[in-house]
């Protein structure tokens, strides 16, 4: 049954049915707008992370890099591993398809480290994988900053590289235990950003990770006009001309 108000010569008259599509409409978006926004708080957190990470550079030494904050430049020495590299799949850059490569950093008397050393283009096929072959047998000290692994919107888009492929492997947002098992040996749970005037490197123009605090930011006001546009949908709907007014 629905409740009858008038208002001078018309009646606001919402349906039981149309003001529960409504109100749940209106809940939906203000919840999507509450996650956006809360979104856009933590991308602020990790932006500005990024930004006061390149203050000061830290030696790494043997530490785990799980003492030492996300995003903050380190510098490490150990033996680059030119034999047995990763190329990460799905990794674009100004609109180009291309890899960027991982390569192994033996340390002392701590988990192999693997270093992105960059962004390298597609060649057109699969059957022909870029050159990424370097030669350097003595120790190295790079810099650069700790980050984690690539994360793929949807879970479909993993793929672990392959155990018969030949080296370098290909794989597509891979966990660290799938990169260990191919690699066989213990990884650091997150990798280094080599720095973008670092030697043995291909293109480096890092950013903090997703989108710009602010667009989800604006994202959440964008939900939360929609919500406030059904109540008013809502209510502009439920009222119409009372036909049973007396006339003057």
């Amino acid at each position: 049954m629905s409740r009858r108000l008038r208002l001078g010569g018309r009646v606001f008259a919402p349906s039981a049915g149309f003001t529960v599509v409504a109100l749940v409409l209106c809940a939906l978006c203000v919840r999507v707008g509450a996650w956006q926004w809360h979104k856009g708080m933590q991308r602020e957190q990790e932006w500005t992370r990024f930004a006061r990470g390149a203050d000061q550079v830290i030696a790494l030494g043997a530490r785990a890099v799980s003492d030492v904050p996300l995003y903050q430049r380190v510098s490490v020495t150990g033996r680059l591993d030119g034999a047995r590299q990763f190329l990460l799949d799905n990794r674009s850059y100004s609109g180009r398809a291309g890899y960027e490569v991982l390569t192994p950093l033996t340390r002392a008397g701590a988990a192999v480290l693997l270093i992105d050393r960059g962004w390298v283009p597609f060649s057109g096929t699969r059957a022909r994988l870029p050159d990424i072959a370097f030669e350097v047998a003595a120790p190295v000290t790079l810099s650069g900053r700790i980050a984690e692994l690539p994360s793929p919107g949807l879970a479909s888009g993993r793929a672990a590289p392959s155990a018969v492929a030949a080296w370098p492997k290909v794989t597509s947002y891979p966990r660290v235990a799938e990169l260990s098992a191919a690699l066989g040996a213990p990884l650091a749970a997150r990798i280094v950003l080599l720095d973008p005037q670092a030697p043995f490197g291909f293109v480096r123009d890092w950013h903090p990770p997703g989108m710009a605090p602010l667009r989800h930011l604006s994202y959440a006001i964008q939900w939360w006009s929609f919500a406030t546009l059904t109540l008013i949908g809502w209510a502009i709907l439920s009222t119409r001309t009372d036909h049973a007014a007396p006339t003057r």
